[in-house]
C-alpha cells in the first residue's frame, strides 16, 4: 500500500463531512507510550492517528490486540505455534497473558458502536462521542501461550509429550528479530511484532490497565476452545 494512501482516504472522508474515522491502527493500547515507542507497529499506529487529526476529523481507535484466528495459524513467527510439526516456542515461561480478539468480536464491536447515538441522550447511556479521540478497548480473551497450547491439546487430543516445546527469552528474541529486520529480512517483522507484546511487564494486557468496553457494547463472552476449534477447521480447509 502506498504510504500516502491512508491519509488520502482519511482526508477524502473528512472533506465529505465524516466526523468520526476509525484509522487503520487496529492493535494494542494507543495510550501505552512505552509499548508504542518500542514497537515495530508503533510508527504505523501513530501515523494513522495523525492522519485523522490532520484531516480535522475525530478518531476512534479499535484496541483489540492480535486477531486470534489470524495469528494462531501463523506459525512460530506469530504466536509461537507450528501446529503441523507440533512445535511450540514459549516466550520466557509461556505464562505472560495478553489480550486477543477474534475477527468476529471486532465486527460485533464496530456494529455495536455504530448503532449508538452520536450525542449523549442520557448520562447513563453510551454514545459514540464517549470514545471521541480515544481507544475502544475490546477483547475476546486474556490469554497466555500456555493457555493456547492447553486449548490446542483439548481440541487435537494431544499432550505436552506430543509436542516439542522450547523456550526463548522475549527480550532477546525481539532484539534478534529487529537486527534481522534492519538487515532486510522482512520475515523477522512478525517475530519482532508478536514477541514484543509478550514482554512480562503487562504491555500486552490492556484489560487490567484500561478496562474493557465489552460490557458497554453488549459483546458476548467467547470461549477459547470454541475459537481454537474454528481455527483448526479453517486450517484443515486451507483457509
Amino acid at each position: 500500500m502506498p504510504p500516502t494512501l491512508h491519509a488520502t482516504i482519511v482526508n477524502a472522508g473528512a472533506k465529505a463531512g465524516i466526523q468520526y474515522i476509525m484509522p487503520n491502527a487496529y492493535g494494542y493500547d494507543i495510550l501505552n507510550h512505552r509499548l508504542n515507542d518500542d514497537f515495530v507497529y508503533g510508527p504505523v499506529t501513530k501515523q494513522a492517528v495523525k492522519d485523522v487529526e490532520s484531516s480535522g476529523a475525530d478518531y476512534i481507535v479499535l484496541c483489540c490486540g492480535f486477531w486470534y484466528e489470524w495469528s494462531l495459524p501463523g506459525g512460530e513467527n506469530m504466536l509461537g505455534f507450528d501446529m503441523d510439526s507440533k512445535k511450540a516456542v514459549f516466550f520466557d515461561d509461556g505464562n505472560t497473558r495478553i489480550n486477543s480478539s477474534t475477527l468476529t468480536q471486532c465486527g460485533r464491536a464496530v456494529a455495536a458502536l455504530l448503532a449508538l447515538p452520536v450525542k449523549k441522550e442520557a448520562a447513563d447511556k453510551p454514545a459514540l462521542e464517549d470514545w471521541k479521540n480515544k481507544g475502544l478497548y475490546i477483547s475476546s480473551f486474556l490469554v497466555s501461550q500456555r493457555d493456547i497450547l492447553d486449548s490446542l491439546h483439548r481440541n487435537m487430543g494431544t499432550a505436552d509429550s506430543d509436542w516439542t516445546i522450547v523456550h526463548e527469552g522475549s527480550k532477546e528474541r525481539t532484539e534478534v528479530a529487529l537486527v534481522e529486520l534492519q538487515k532486510g529480512d522482512f520475515s523477522a517483522f512478525p517475530r519482532a511484532l508478536y514477541t514484543r507484546v509478550f514482554y512480562p511487564n503487562g504491555d500486552g494486557d490492556y484489560e487490567t490497565s484500561r478496562g474493557l468496553d465489552n460490557g458497554t457494547l453488549g459483546l458476548e463472552k467467547e470461549d477459547l476452545d470454541e475459537c481454537t476449534k474454528i481455527v483448526l477447521k479453517l486450517k484443515a480447509r486451507g483457509e
